[in-house]
């Protein structure tokens, strides 16, 4: 089993974790960070590190890449801009750091061979989830009709005008790139599994579905939900909610994250694959706002937009299936039973809410419908 292991953007929120979580099985673990002022300062994120390696550089910079790499058994590779709003307006962005980025590595790791690559994909790679009709037979190409988005109707429907009935996405879905960040990370993972396919290195592809938990960028306004809404609510403000709130969304706690990255490093047999890492529930965006509303004291209705955003999906919630059988992972933090330890981290943060920027970045650009 590999035991030096190099983290690619492991100063960011999910890297942390798994620092500790590796750190705690007895690895050996260096980290390359580029330090995103977006994502994380330098000192706030150095100090939860303890016993591990940091080397400050740029995904794309070959040289340093070619330093982290130095030594390594193997390779977890998180380093990716994260936002769906975000990456249609800075598109050279999110190109260049997400799939550059990863060429640069993968370019590198032909002269430093390793024992196995896990790299992080996202559930956006599928667009829409899998839906059910009312015959009963899977629908896995379902797209909205911008018209019908215009128009404030947001299911999705059948040729009839029946609302499909949205069911857990497994990996045996098609994929469907709804946005530039979307696209990015589909050539990430495909780029690592024929990378490790033609140099025989075990690489397997994780899509992560909506990661939430204690250290989470609140001040990065197109990270995750639950972020964005408690930067909200820190400040009692109303968290903003696109569309009607109806829509669903799988979220899954950062220290189940970081176990299924281990596993991933561990488990034989699963080189070539892509692998769901989700909770396996699924939760309204309206449910969750009031979830985390309640945990934080903050008895604040959220604001209805009504309006959707480009490159946004209705609903998409993992099946893990996949996971359990090739990993032995399963879910240990449900969302409702963890968001009270997340409401205490927040109150200890500085309070930072960027959600207007954003809104107005989006909106000049027309990408709010």
């Amino acid at each position: 089993m590999a035991k030096h292991v190099l983290i690619t953007g492991g100063v960011g929120f999910i890297g942390r974790h798994l620092c500790n979580e590796l750190l705690e099985s007895g690895y050996e673990v260096r980290v390359l960070d580029g330090f995103l002022d977006q994502v994380h300062s330098r000192a706030a994120a150095v100090a939860h590190l303890t016993d591990v390696e940091v080397v400050v550089g740029d995904i794309r910079d070959a040289d340093a890449v070619r330093v982290a790499l130095g030594g390594m058994d193997a390779v977890v590779h998180l380093a990716a801009e994260v936002g769906v709003g975000q990456s249609m307006y800075e598109i050279a962005r999110y190109v260049g750091t997400n799939d550059l980025g990863t060429a640069v590595l993968l370019q590198e790791l032909i002269a430093h061979p390793i024992e196995r690559l896990v790299v992080a994909s996202s559930m956006s790679v599928y667009g829409e989830g899998l839906y059910r009709a009312s015959d009963g037979r899977l629908v896995e190409t379902a797209r909205r009709d911008p018209a019908s988005i215009a128009a404030g109707r947001f299911d999705i429907t059948d040729a009839d005008g029946g609302v499909l009935d949205p069911v857990p996405t497994d990996e045996s879905k098609p994929v469907d790139l709804a946005s530039i960040y979307a696209l990015t990370k589909y050539a990430q993972e495909k780029a690592a599994l024929l990378f490790g396919q033609a140099y025989r290195i075990d690489s397997v592809a994780l899509r992560l579905f909506n990661v939430f938990g204690p250290g989470q960028a609140l001040a990065n306004p197109y990270t995750g939900v639950l972020a964005n809404f408690a930067s909200r609510l820190a400040i009692d403000e109303r968290p903003t909610i696109f569309e009607d709130g109806f829509q669903r969304r799988d979220f899954v706690h950062v220290r189940d994250v970081a176990r299924a990255f281990r596993l991933a490093l561990e488990r034989p047999q699963v080189g070539g694959n892509v692998i769901n890492v989700g909770s396996g529930r699924s939760y309204t965006v309206r449910d969750v706002a009031s979830l985390l509303a309640r945990a934080m004291d903050r008895p604040i209705e959220p604001e209805i937009l009504g309006r959707a955003r480009t490159g946004d999906i209705r609903n998409c919630f993992s099946d893990i299936g996949k996971a359990e059988a090739l990993l032995g992972f399963r879910p240990m933090f449900a969302m409702e039973d963890t968001l009270g330890e997340l409401a205490d981290w927040v109150a200890a943060q500085q309070r930072v809410d960027n959600n207007a920027t954003m809104r107005r970045e989006l909106e000049i650009r027309g990408l709010v419908s």
